[in-house]
């Protein structure tokens, strides 16, 4: 028990070093369970601890620190996170539905295990084990639908689909999510940074392309639907792993942000990619 209280009195103050392993990317190498999960304009923050037997799932005040509810999950989980900037998701846009992923030892893996908890009281309603290598990748809104990636290649963690996992009807929905101006396209690429509209509807990701041209993956979470957003302009860029997205205040914009300032420009609502003002 006094392990357990120091483990949640470090990460309520930031303290907490992230732990060894790494949630469902592709790589061992990404960890946010300690740093948790939030979302826009909440005032508490999820983190998920490692303790014996199992984990330690907490909602921490952001101001100030303190452990508004604690408990104890059987099993080891950990907040996902979505891209290898340390990006986290996993929180519904509502507050109500958080999503766990069991922590990834290699690729591939045989099988991927969630659990999903109700937010408020941190009481699992739901164990989800599927056959194959995924990893989380976004929730709706209303936390009804479940985005995975699926690696579809044992030999090559940048070949991937989008699928989706209805919550409600407790199966994995047929075929993958594609964008319908090109639903024969293949996906591949390595998830660089993530940015989310402010009502949770999309998920907006950079990746790096494998090779080819880097692009930002925009899934609409409520239409069940994408869009690949070529960015041919910064295919060759070294540096892709250290840009991040913004999206504007009024939600039409979304910004690729290198470090030395705005790369890229996209109208979110026609998709059209311009050169960001001098």
């Amino acid at each position: 028990m006094k392990a357990v209280f120091l483990a949640l009195t470090l990460a309520a103050t930031g303290i907490l070093a992230t732990t060894a392993g790494a949630d469902g990317l592709p790589v061992v190498s990404v960890e946010v369970g300690a740093t948790g999960v939030t979302t826009l304009g909440a005032d508490a923050r999820y983190v998920a601890l490692a303790v014996p037997r199992g984990t330690l799932v907490a909602r921490v005040q952001s101001n100030g620190g303190r452990v508004l509810r604690s408990r104890f999950v059987l099993g080891r989980l950990t907040i996902p996170a979505v891209a290898y900037d340390g990006s986290a998701s996993g929180l519904s846009a509502d507050g109500r539905t958080l999503v766990l992923v069991q922590p990834r030892w290699s690729f591939p893996q045989v099988k991927t295990a969630f659990a999903v908890l109700d937010a408020k009281r941190l009481r699992v309603q739901r164990r989800i084990d599927l056959r194959g290598d995924f990893s989380f990748d976004a929730l709706s809104p209303s936390g009804s639908l479940l985005y995975l990636i699926q690696y579809v290649a044992p030999d090559d963690p940048t070949r991937y689909v989008v699928r989706v996992y209805d919550l409600k009807a407790g199966r994995l929905l047929p075929g993958p999510v594609v964008d319908p101006r090109e639903p024969d396209e293949k996906m591949r690429g390595f998830p660089a940074t993530r940015a989310t509209s402010p009502d949770g509807r999309w998920a907006y990701t950079l990746y790096d392309g494998a090779g080819s041209h880097p692009f930002v993956h925009a899934l609409d979470t409520i239409a069940r639907e994408a869009v690949c957003i070529d960015l041919h302009g910064l295919a060759g860029r070294t540096d892709l792993f250290d840009f991040r997205l913004r999206v504007g205040a009024d939600s039409n914009t979304l910004t690729v942000q290198a470090p030395q300032g705005p790369a890229a420009v996209v109208d979110t609502r026609t998709f059209q990619v311009h050169e960001p003002a001098s």
